[in-house]
């Protein structure tokens, strides 16, 4: 797993927890509760590729 990667998801964890409690502090709950929405689909969309990969290697260390 590469650092970067690492450093994109907890950047995306952290905008999203600020901006969910300033929308929740304001009123705004539905946008808050959309903004987590897109944040786990965010960090779920960058993630997915390096599942494969994974698979990928697993599949050839046990020569499946």
């Amino acid at each position: 797993m590469e650092l970067t990667l690492i450093f994109k998801i907890a950047a995306i964890g952290i905008i999203v927890a600020v901006l969910n409690q300033v929308l929740s502090k304001s009123g705004r709950d539905e946008y808050a509760m959309l903004t987590v929405l897109t944040g786990i689909i965010a960090v779920v969309a960058i993630i997915l590729p390096q599942t494969e990969t994974l698979y990928n290697m697993i599949c050839s260390i046990f020569d499946l």
